[in-house]
């Protein structure tokens, strides 16, 4: 009765229920429009920025499209500084950590949804509550740590931390892993299979999405790091990308034009990686929460 009396028209008859289901559907579509131009509007004002001179960034009132398009600013600003050689470092970087979130977080997880010990769900607990320690509050160990250990402006303080688990990740991991039926386990064990053989052989193929989700987050969070070299590294050459990008920041003058025609170069394979593993991402992220205990 409420639904009837919601979709009555003008004239007092109800309307026909497909006719709801159009407006409704046209009302999601109109609040996803609007929330899309809300957070891809400073993407195209950071790429409108890039093509814009020296001088037509600062002008007011600001000005969204560039009276001349200046494409020169995208080589002009790569070549400014050394940025092939910051790249080889991200790539470089990124590589190592990636590969040792991916290690590190999927043994766990597979512990945890697998395997049998008392007091499990007391570690599991305590392994969720490392998510609550802010980044900041184990800075200045670390720092300490590193020291020691003699590894100031080198690249082992920056992938190195990655080989010893991530609590996000390997819940993520845990929960897909245990959507997948024991059954498959019991089979395995049956034929011979030891936990690495099930877990490398059945679990891993059938976990793509959510190794594929893992990945795009560790690589992103890698790629765009940049409080770890800014703290660790101190010659130019071993620069990252990001910590390259704030040699445009000058005492005087600051390169805004050429340092977000650099920035788009660095988006580049942050986007490609999202495309690629979009379907395998989204279907990684939306069923991590389905897995029971």
């Amino acid at each position: 009765m409420a639904t009837t009396g919601a979709a009555l028209s003008r004239t007092g008859r109800p309307m026909d229920i497909h006719t709801v289901r159009k407006l409704q559907r046209a009302f999601v579509y109109v609040l996803l429009a609007a929330g899309t131009v809300i957070f891809i509007l400073p993407f195209l004002w950071m790429l409108t920025t890039s093509l814009k001179t020296s001088r037509g960034v600062l002008t007011f009132p600001p000005q969204f499209f560039p009276t001349s398009f200046e494409w020169p600013n995208y080589p002009e600003g790569w070549s400014a500084l050394p940025f092939n050689r910051f790249l080889l470092n991200t790539l470089l970087v990124t590589t190592l950590a990636v590969v040792g979130n991916l290690i590190s977080c999927t043994l766990p997880a597979y512990a945890f949804a697998r395997l049998r010990a008392r007091g499990r769900p007391i570690m599991f607990a305590a392994m969720l509550a490392t998510m609550a320690i802010p980044a900041e509050v184990t800075l200045v160990p670390q720092f300490i740590l590193f020291t020691e250990l003699h590894m100031v402006n080198t690249y082992w303080p920056l992938f190195l931390p990655a080989w010893f688990g991530y609590a996000y990740f390997i819940f993520l991991l845990r929960q897909f892993f245990m959507t997948i039926p024991r059954e498959l386990d019991e089979a395995a064990r049956i034929d011979g299979a030891g936990d690495l053989r099930i877990l490398w052989s059945i679990i891993l193929p059938l976990s793509k999405p959510a190794i594929a989700a893992v990945t795009v987050f560790a690589f992103i969070g890698n790629w765009n790091n940049l409080i770890a070299p800014l703290i660790y590294l101190r010659s130019q050459e071993k620069y990252t990308l990001a910590l390259g990008l704030k040699l445009f920041q000058g005492q005087f003058i600051t390169q805004y034009n050429q340092m977000m025609a650099v920035s788009i170069i660095t988006l580049l394979p942050i986007v490609v990686l999202f495309f690629i593993a979009q379907k395998a991402f989204v279907r990684g992220i939306t069923l991590t929460g389905m897995g029971g205990r």
